[in-house]
């Protein structure tokens, strides 16, 4: 079979030994540290929202809201075609990918949660300094600066939350950050929505609010333990101990701590993380992990539509108001998707999620690159009937995506790398990720002008080489311990191959994470 989770007569370490309970503080811990995901929600949602708005525009990029007003309640592919309108995205982007291994050096070396209390103080600095901006040069600054929120909050919080959740509900938990992020952007359409008829400043007020977030998350952080993972990284033994004892409602954890001391053993005797990842007994984590579903998150086509919603639908013709309003149901159907994965995927497992969903996208997209193919031109207003057809299509779209990339995308990485590599990892996941999502958001516009309903049928190829990407290369991880999943790649049907029984290319036997 193509991925299945062992072969015959594999076992576990000490996961049949582990213990837990459902705890307030457990609940407390998940709950403040996934604010994290509305940080990078909010930004998804309210910068599409507010490069639609006329009195951005008409202040900061004057072409673009002249193109705009000419072809008012017209179609054009080319409306909003600016590269430096697009920079105004993406900047944050470049500035998340530059930062995450600065991050993993304080993740790795002072914890989680510093690296989440950073992340929150760099977000607000940056959310301020927008909502004051007087010319493009601010509003970069403040993007970066955002983008260094991002790049620390990003590479700590799902680690943090796949480290604090017991094994058999660590799908759900981790889940978190991909549902505050989906809530995030619903949000920040809500606040795009009742901002763009508050004039001239409403756009001010809708890049501000997003220090609301970032105060949460900061004075949140604050009460927030350290995982016991990394309190065990770095000595402190009997704190981390008494940390799990703590979030797991029992002081029965001996065989969890005992995995965890060994996890940690075998990271001391690791130098370079980041030149760990490259050996062999851990290509397929860094393959699938590290660069393959980062990628592919991005290259779905799902926040190309996320970043310009309200540019897009405006571009389709709709009305401002309209276009702010269709961006809410589709950030809606994005919340309604996360809501189902996280009460469903520790059942159904995370292969059965990518790979149905995957065949759903690949559908959506082409049905919207047909019908923009036969009722989209030049100059032509599109009827009420076909306008709700397209907001469905990608409403159905965001709920696959919701359930399935956008979550996992997210989960999957933070739980297959084994202690030693973890931060390092999830600094190449946050890096490779931003990158693509930098270019996706640099790009898109440009791409929609000139390819016009072609570039929906290249993301429904991609699509389709991502599903298959999964279905024959990862293996199920429902359930399994976080310092055990290394027994997966192990026993798969092509992983074996390479790692063998983790053996490292100059014969050395790697100890057991």
């Amino acid at each position: 079979m193509a991925g299945g989770a062992f072969a015959d007569g594999a076992t576990l370490k000490r996961a049949h030994l582990y213990e837990y309970k459902t705890t307030s503080y457990f609940i407390f811990s998940c709950l403040v540290a996934a604010m994290g995901g509305s940080l990078f929600g909010y930004d998804l949602g309210v910068s599409g929202g507010v490069t639609s708005m006329d009195d951005f525009l008409r202040k900061f990029f004057p072409d673009v809201y002249r193109r705009k007003q000419k072809h008012l309640h017209e179609t054009d592919y080319c409306k909003y075609d600016n590269q430096t309108l697009t920079l105004f995205t993406s900047s944050l982007y470049f500035g998340a990918l530059v930062f995450t291994f600065a991050a993993s050096h304080l993740t790795r070396s002072k914890g989680r949660r510093a690296s989440i209390i950073f992340g929150s103080l760099s977000f607000f600095f940056g959310a301020i300094i927008n909502a004051f901006a007087m010319n493009v040069a601010m509003l970069i600054i403040g993007r970066l600066l955002l983008g260094v929120g991002i790049g620390f909050s990003n590479q700590a919080v799902p680690l943090y939350l796949s480290e604090m959740a017991p094994a058999k509900s660590r799908g759900r938990y981790n889940q978190l950050f991909q549902l505050t992020t989906c809530l995030g952007i619903l949000v920040a359409n809500l606040v795009n929505y009742g901002t763009e008829k508050i004039h001239p400043w409403g756009w001010r007020l809708s890049l501000g609010s997003a220090t609301i977030p970032a105060v949460l998350m900061g004075v949140g952080a604050l009460f927030l333990p350290e995982t016991p993972n990394s309190l065990v990284e770095q000595g402190k033994l009997e704190k981390g101990r008494k940390v799990l004892e703590k979030v797991r409602g029992t002081s029965n954890v001996d065989a969890e701590f005992a995995d965890l001391i060994d996890a940690s053993n075998e990271a001391k005797a690791i130098k370079n993380p980041f030149r760990n990842l490259l050996t062999r007994k851990n290509r397929p984590q860094l393959i699938i992990g590290a660069l393959g579903i980062p990628m592919f998150q991005q290259l779905t086509g799902m926040n190309s539509i996320l970043f310009y919603a309200p540019v897009f639908f405006q571009s389709l013709g709709f009305g401002s108001g309209t276009s702010l309003y269709s961006s809410v149901i589709t950030s809606g159907a994005l919340v309604v998707g996360a809501i189902t994965s996280m009460a469903l995927v520790d059942k159904f497992g995370r292969r059965t999620f990518f790979i149905e969903a995957s065949i759903e996208m690949f559908c959506y997209m082409v049905a919207l690159a047909i019908t923009l193919a036969l009722k989209f031109g030049q100059g032509v207003t599109l009827s009420k009937a076909i306008s709700v057809f397209l907001v469905i299509i990608i409403c159905l779209f965001c709920f696959a995506y919701g359930r399935s990339w956008g979550p996992l995308g997210w989960l999957v990485p933070s739980e297959i790398f084994p202690l030693e590599t973890r931060s390092a990892g999830q600094s190449v996941v946050v890096c490779v990720n931003m990158f693509f999502t930098a270019v996706i958001a640099q790009c898109f516009l440009v791409s929609l002008c000139h390819l016009r309903y072609g570039i929906f049928l290249i993301f429904a190829g991609l699509v389709a080489f991502m599903g298959t990407f999964i279905f024959f290369l990862l293996p199920e991880t429902k359930q399994v311990p976080i310092e055990e999943i290394y027994i997966l790649f192990q026993n798969h049907w092509f992983w074996k191959r390479i790692v063998g029984d983790g053996t490292d290319e100059d014969g050395k036997k790697g100890i057991p994470n």
